[in-house]
């Protein structure tokens, strides 16, 4: 599934100023996309895309997704939604559940609704690896709008509008994650803050999470939940690539496990793999069929389940230090940030 899909389409990208919105926006532009509309409640963060895009194609709309009305203003003659606006920061979630819940779950819910009411061909939402066996209200949040996109699939099976989910996990130089900060870090001359050495974590790049979500939109079907197979590393192994590409002594200091990690992340539980639908590079999780009539709940069980393992960072492809320099170096942030590095050390008495 390429970007010319969207061709001639008016798509809504909710929290479209955040990393996920801008690439899957500039990609889009590359089309003769009709019209592309970025709703989110940050006027700064819209003011300086518009400057940065500058196309008259592209639309801003204020407006948050606790508010009903104005999800359904936006979603006015709207073919696609991509609903990517969420609180992803786990220790604000973990500070302030509530408002976790106010975004992540009855924000999505506004979303499925308002889709549905306008006769939206297509909505496709942005979960988390977190979801799974969530111990955060981050991933409880997110695994909550999985469900309700799920139920919500299930009651209106024959309406106009399918609803899937895509799930996936670290993208790399995202804002707010770690790359960054270890990055700021080595250019601060500051301690590389590691929260325990053999926690892993999943790797994926802007442009491979754009292509989950076009897989999604091209294949997913009512209640499906798709994830795309990835590679993960350590922490303390991404610390130690980010140093040698900056070619930096930075001391890497052990603080410990923040409150609500994990020390590994699950992309598909066991539960869901028993089910599950090998894809190649993608694996898609079915919604599952049943109804509350069914013996499963009561006298009987699932033999499948007990042969299925977890999808996890444990157990998934491990990169390679060499690899995972090479993914790195292949990031934009990361080659911008080795330019400015670069040329500050070029003028530097």
């Amino acid at each position: 599934m390429t970007i010319e899909a969207l061709s001639g389409k008016t798509i809504v990208i909710t929290g479209g100023t955040g990393s996920f919105g801008e690439t899957i926006v500039r990609r889009a532009l590359n089309t003769n996309i009709a019209e592309v509309r970025i709703f989110s409640r940050d006027e700064a963060k819209q003011h300086q895309l518009r400057i940065a895009l500058h196309d008259r194609r592209v639309k801003f709309y204020i407006g948050d997704v606790r508010q009903y009305e104005s999800v359904a203003q936006v979603l006015r003659g709207a073919q696609l939604v991509f609903h990517a606006a969420a609180l992803k920061q786990v220790p604000s979630c973990e500070f302030y559940p509530m408002e976790a819940i106010r975004t992540n779950a009855l924000g999505a819910e506004n979303v499925l609704n308002a889709a549905i009411a306008r006769d939206v061909d297509r909505v496709v939402l942005l979960s988390s690896d977190k979801a799974v066996y969530p111990i955060n209200a981050m991933g409880m949040t997110k695994a909550l709008m999985e469900k309700l996109a799920i139920a919500k699939a299930r009651l209106h099976a024959d309406s106009r509008t399918i609803i899937c989910a895509t799930r996936y996990g670290n993208v790399m130089a995202s804002r707010g994650s770690v790359i960054p900060l270890f990055v700021e870090q080595i250019k601060a001359g500051l301690p590389l803050t590691v929260t325990d050495p053999q926690m892993t974590r999943f790797m994926m790049s802007l442009p491979d999470s754009v292509d989950l979500v076009l897989h999604a939109y091209a294949h997913g079907r009512q209640g499906d939940i798709l994830v795309q197979k990835a590679p993960a590393t350590t922490v303390m192994e991404l610390a130690q690539a980010l140093c040698e590409i900056f070619e930096s002594r930075s001391e890497i200091r052990i603080i410990g496990t923040r409150h609500g990690e994990k020390l590994y992340e699950t992309l598909v539980a066991r539960e869901e793999m028993a089910r599950a639908k090998d894809l190649g590079r993608y694996i898609r999780i079915p919604a599952d069929g049943r109804d509350l009539n069914y013996s499963e709940f009561y006298t009987e069980g699932g033999v499948d389940i007990d042969k299925a393992q977890d999808y996890t960072s444990h157990n998934t492809q491990r990169l390679e230090q060499a690899a995972l320099i090479e993914m790195l170096m292949g990031l934009d942030y990361i080659q911008a940030q080795l330019g400015r590095t670069q040329a500050r050390q070029t003028v530097a008495p």
